[in-house]
C-alpha cells in the first residue's frame, strides 16, 4: 500500500484528506509564547481572528526530523510505502527534515518530492498524487510523475489588504497607506519556491481579470488535471474566483481549498485565486 503523507500548510481539509487517504502532519503556529499544532490545536478560522488582531505577526516552527522518523515507520511497518509532499524547501525547513528522517528509517521504500510551492498549490500536487496512486501507479511511477509535475504548478491570487504585507516587512508604510487609499491589491505567485508579487490591480475583480489576461498570454490551463481554488478566510472571495474562472477551468475537477496560517500570515483574510499546472 501506498500512504500519502503531506503536511499541514496543504490546506487539504480533515474530511477531504479522510476521504483521499492522506495523512497530515502540522506545523507548530506561535504567537508569541502560545504554540498550535496547525490545523490541530487552531483552526483557520480561529488563526485568522488571532492575526487580526494581533500587533506582530505570528511565526511558525518546521516538522522536526523526530516526528517524521515516527510517521515513517508507523506508515512502513507492515511493508507499506510512502510518498511525501512537504512545502517547498525555500520555505521552511520540513522538507530537510524529512529527508533526515528518511536517511534514519531507510530509503527502500519512501521517496520525497521537493514541490517548490504551499497551499492550494501544494494541496494541488496532493489530489492529483492521490488520483494517480487510485490508478495503480508505483511509487517509483508517482514520484517522477511529481518531479515532472511540481515545476507545471502554477498559483495566482488576489491579496486584498496590505495590512499583513507591510507588518511583515515586504511593503513599506507609505506603500502600504498610499495603496490602501487607492484600492490597490497585489497579485501573488510563487516563483522559484518562495511567495512574489507578480502585480497589482485595483480590487478583486480587476485582480482576477489581470490572471485572465495571465492566463491567455502566458500559461494556460491543462484542464484534463484538476485545478485548486483558494481563498483566506473568506469562502464568498473564493465562490467568486471559481465563478469569473469558469470558462478557464470547464472540464477540470475542482478542488477548493482554505488558505491557513502559512501564507494565510503574509496575505491577511479576503484572499482569492487559483492553482494549475500549465499545458506540458
Amino acid at each position: 500500500m501506498i500512504h500519502i503523507l503531506t503536511d499541514s500548510t496543504s490546506d487539504i481539509g480533515l474530511t477531504r484528506a479522510a476521504q483521499l487517504g492522506v495523512e497530515i502532519l502540522p506545523l507548530t503556529v506561535l504567537f508569541g509564547e502560545e504554540s498550535f499544532r496547525d490545523g490541530v490545536d487552531i483552526t483557520s478560522e480561529e488563526f485568522f481572528d488571532r492575526l487580526s488582531k494581533a500587533d506582530t505577526l505570528p511565526t511558525t516552527a518546521q516538522i522536526p526530523p523526530e516526528t517524521f522518523v515516527d510517521a515513517f515507520q508507523r506508515l512502513t511497518a507492515d511493508g507499506g510505502q510512502v510518498l511525501g509532499l512537504f512545502i517547498s524547501s525555500e520555505m521552511s525547513g520540513t522538507y530537510q527534515s524529512a529527508m533526515i528522517a528518511r536517511g534514519i528509517v531507510g530509503e527502500e521504500n519512501i521517496a520525497i518530492v521537493d514541490t517548490h510551492t504551499v497551499t492550494f498549490g501544494l494541496g494541488l500536487l496532493v489530489e492529483t498524487a492521490c488520483r494517480l496512486r487510485d490508478q495503480g501507479f508505483s511509487l517509483a511511477e508517482l514520484a517522477a510523475e511529481m518531479e515532472a509535475l511540481a515545476p507545471r504548478c502554477r498559483l495566482l491570487a488576489v491579496v486584498d489588504t496590505l495590512r499583513y504585507l507591510k507588518m511583515g516587512g515586504r511593503i513599506s508604510g507609505v506603500t502600504a497607506m498610499v495603496g490602501g487609499i487607492l484600492g490597490i491589491t497585489p497579485i501573488i505567485s510563487i516563483e522559484n519556491g518562495l511567495v512574489v508579487s507578480v502585480g497589482k490591480s485595483r480590487g478583486r475583480k480587476a485582480g482576477f481579470q489581470f490572471i485572465r489576461k495571465w492566463l491567455e498570454e502566458k500559461e494556460a490551463i491543462d484542464t484534463s488535471l484538476p485545478v485548486a481554488f483558494g481563498h483566506t478566510n473568506m469562502p464568498s472571495a473564493m465562490e467568486e474566483c471559481m465563478a469569473f474562472f469558469q470558462k478557464e477551468t470547464a472540464g477540470a475537477q475542482l478542488c477548493p481549498s482554505s488558505i491557513g496560517a502559512v501564507v494565510g500570515t503574509h496575505v491577511g483574510p479576503g484572499a482569492a485565486g487559483l492553482a494549475y499546472f500549465v499545458k506540458a
